[in-house]
């Protein structure tokens, strides 16, 4: 479609066309054309050379422009990264600076390849100082990556604006993917690969030079597995290992190693000596203080860290405590053991072409493809030596034809009428070309000496030799591959080290985790407010001295122990079921709102809890000797004498006068934060009271009022068991305008429910005033006229332990 054309002010027409195209079709190209881009010119790194485009321009321009080999001093970081920038690599100085000092870490590459003077950063995960602070150079090693870039060994293309050339592919003389690996992230993948051990890599290349074919299984009694610069302790089997190699994809699970040593007092200490890859040093020191901290590793006292350039962390041991057990609970819940999740993704060579495709690899196919590019290499660069000395054979040949006639030629020269005549009768007399004649006539006089006549006659006969060697060698596949494996060879035996991390669990036994092992046994108090602040705290006294805050009270106090567990029921039906260990301590304050320990709803409060402290559940001595029958209620909970009853049971009421009763049993163990229901309620409906029912009482008598004064009393056992959430049965019929205001269970003859009116009286309800009658009744009239406001509620007493039984003594 053609826009008319416009006038602009200066009165010329200028022509303009817009051309119409599909939505759905640009986008996808423009995509495509981005996602090509992130994945070959960013993200992933060159099976060839083992590096990422932004790292092959900073060692190039290193080399290249700076020339900062290892004998020279270093420069600032600063001036890399702008030649950089400006020259080779179009993006910004931080993601310049970010890479390089990477290549600078120790902890981050298993053969570093910049040698950094200044703040590269550290391995509790410090950033590296600005780049006008740092000075930088190269390691010997980056120099085996680049030191034949001179001898036309790889191809080159046009930098971004097209005034130089920069390498496709550095001509890498040792795999360096497999020795230092690498991560990245394009547009639909991703790789990350571990680093190995330069020897053993090596090894494996050389292995599959001699015989193509090996398997993975076979290669892989050179390369053991992944080596990290940080050590560790590899904890896959060699069958894990060798699928991972076999598939490019995988987990590794990777651990610190630890030495446990006795201290001259006999208190042991536990010494770490390495930490996982890619894990901050001090991210896992932090990690270990929160748990001593919060006392989650009773058997642990203190942590240190004494590391210099090696890893040093000090973890003192409580006198007596197994330190098995302790390094069981670390490697659980904390950073020292983590999984490294490979994917052998990288670019290779599209055969024919100079360009690259991302392909998932195995280590067979990682090895094939670096010596394949290895032996091109190598037999470019001799191809390059061999055409040097070629040419220098050609001249010195025509030195040669001269040397006879040198009066001759000396003669053509002092007759000639410069140096273009003079070039062009030596080449018609002597029959020379032009290279010949320029190098004759560029000749110093001096050179034209019979000793420097028999220096030359001596390089063109040295010269034909090795020209001859190279020929034979470029002719003979066999020798170029002998070739190849020297050179990997010398580069074995000069950066070679010994492998840092270890394959394969410790020898010594180790304790499996077991989380009831760490929680510290100890009596505590629970207190629950009723705005829902729960607090834990030693054992207490007086509970008129539990701090509140204004206007909130005390709801619950429990005791239990740290091991065991508590139950708090909602008022929308839900039980929540926690450990007491797992309660925060609190030194002061008011304790944690129950919103934080549970995942509670709009409106949702907490309105009873219960201790589940199997204590409380055994029958007392004195009812063992006179031999008292269980609650009926709960007919076969115990089995003799000895033998202690379930938990019981609780009863629960709704505001519309539905009732349940269910076994406590199912709430014991801790539950998720959205808790476990035990009663279902509908929309404005709510459960008003929950109380757990006497185990060695008389059947009690189970009270109920509402709003507007009527009462029932009914035996506790007409509310039938459920074995899972429900409404329940009626217990009082109510009127449409009235709700259930409150519940309790009633013993004894004295036990009351006090009901107070609007007007501030007194109503006591008790089963000597009221006689218990059958369920599902509308029940009696407290009064005429008026309403209620509540019920008087009783004050909350701190639990006692018998001592003698372990029974609560209430």
């Amino acid at each position: 479609m053609a826009r008319k054309p416009r006038t602009p002010k200066d009165g010329n027409t200028v022509s303009e066309h817009v051309t119409t195209v599909p939505l759905d079709e640009t986008t996808r190209q423009r995509y495509l054309n981005y996602a090509l881009s992130v994945i070959t010119s960013r993200a992933l790194p060159d099976v060839r050379d083992g590096l990422k485009p932004v790292q092959r321009r900073i060692l190039f321009s290193m080399f290249h422009n700076h020339r900062l080999v290892p004998e020279r001093p270093p420069i600032k970081s600063a001036k890399v990264v702008g030649s950089v920038i400006g020259e080779w690599h179009p993006h910004g100085d931080s993601a310049v600076y970010d890479a390089m000092a990477r290549m600078a870490q120790w902890w981050s590459l298993r053969a570093p390849l910049v040698d950094g003077h200044g703040n590269f950063g550290s391995l509790d995960g410090d950033p590296p100082a600005a780049y006008r602070y740092t000075e930088a150079k190269l390691t010997p090693i980056a120099i085996e990556l680049l030191s034949e870039l001179n001898k036309d060994t790889v191809n080159f293309q046009a930098n971004y604006d097209g005034k130089d050339e920069e390498p496709l592919v550095l001509p890498s003389r040792f795999p360096n993917l497999l020795v230092n690996g690498s991560t990245g992230i394009a547009v639909g993948m991703a790789t990350n690969i571990p680093p190995h051990n330069l020897s053993e890599v090596i090894e494996g290349a050389i292995a599959l030079i001699d015989d193509r074919n090996l398997s993975v299984s076979d290669l892989m009694k050179s390369i053991k597995g992944p080596d990290f610069p940080t050590g560790g302790e590899i904890l896959n089997n060699r069958t894990e290992l060798r699928e991972i190699y076999e598939t490019g994809q995988g987990s590794i699970r990777l651990r610190g190693e630890y030495t446990v040593q006795e201290k001259a007092n006999g208190q042991a200490e536990i010494l770490l000596t390495s930490i996982p890859f890619a894990v901050d040093k001090s991210t896992i020191l932090e990690r270990i203080g929160e748990l001593i901290v919060t006392r989650k590793v009773p058997q642990l006292v203190d942590v240190r860290d004494e590391s210099t350039t090696d890893v040093r962390i000090v973890l003192e041991v409580q006198k007596g405590a197994d330190p098995q057990l302790a390094m069981a609970y670390l490697f659980k819940n904390t950073p020292l053991q983590n999984n490294f999740s490979v994917n052998l993704t990288c670019l290779i060579p599209t055969t024919g072409t100079t360009t690259t495709r991302p392909q998932c690899l195995n280590l067979k196919d990682f090895l094939e493809q670096f010596i394949d590019f290895r032996f091109e290499t190598v037999k470019r660069r001799f191809s390059y030596d061999l055409r040097i000395l070629e040419q220098r054979i050609h001249i010195l040949a025509g030195f040669k034809t001269i040397f006879d006639a040198l009066d001759q030629v000396l003669k053509i020269i002092r007759q000639s009428e410069g140096k273009a005549d003079s070039a062009e009768k030596l080449k018609r007399r002597f029959n020379l070309d032009d290279i010949q004649t320029n190098a004759i006539l560029e000749t110093p006089i001096y050179k034209l000496s019979r000793t420097e006549i028999k220096k030359m006659l001596n390089e063109l006969a040295d010269k034909k030799k090795q020209a001859k060697d190279l020929q034979t060698l470029l002719a003979s596949k066999t020798k170029l591959w002998n070739e190849v494996k020297k050179e990997l060879e010398e580069v074995s035996s000069t950066y070679g080290d010994k492998r840092r991390s270890k394959i394969g669990r410790r020898q010594t036994e180790e304790l499996e985790f077991d989380p009831e092992a760490y929680i510290v046994k100890e009596d505590a108090v629970i207190t629950i407010s009723t705005d829902g602040w729960i607090r834990r705290v030693g054992m207490v006294k007086d509970l008129s001295k539990a701090r509140l805050r204004e206007g909130d009270a005390l709801l619950a106090a429990l005791i239990g122990s740290t091991v065991d567990t508590i139950v708090c029921f909602s008022n929308f039906g839900s039980a929540y079921t926690l450990r007491i260990g797992d309660i925060p301590p609190a030194r002061s304050g008011y304790g944690d709102p129950a919103q934080k320990l549970f995942k509670f709803k709009d409106g949702e409060r907490i309105i009873a809890a219960l201790s589940l402290d199997p204590r409380f559940y055994i029958i007392p001595q004195e009812l063992k000797k006179k031999k008292a029958p269980v609650l009926p209620l709960f007919d076969g909970a115990a089995t003799g004498p000895d033998e202690p009853v379930s938990l019981g049971q609780v009863i629960g009421v709704s505001s519309t006068g539905m009732g349940v009763r269910f076994d406590l049993a199912p709430f014991k163990e801790p539950s998720t934060r959205l808790g476990r229901k035990f009663m279902k309620v509908r929309e404005r409906e709510e459960v008003v009271h929950v109380e757990a029912i006497s185990l060695t009482s008389k059947t009690p008598i189970l009270s109920v009022v509402s709003q507007k004064g009527r009462v029932l009393l009914c035996k506790a056992e007409e509310v039938g068991v459920l074995s899972g959430p429900g409404r329940g049965v009626t217990v009082m019929k109510l009127d449409s305008s009235d709700r259930l205001l409150a519940s309790r269970l009633l013993y004894e003859k004295d036990d009351q429910l006090i009901a107070l009116k609007q007007e501030g009286a007194k109503l006591p309800i008790s089963i000597r005033k009221y006689q218990p009658v059958g369920r599902g009744g509308k029940g009696h009239a407290l009064f005429k006229r008026g309403s209620l406001k509540g019920v008087q509620t009783l004050p909350v007493e701190l639990p006692v332990l018998d001592s003698e039984n372990g029974k609560n003594g209430k």
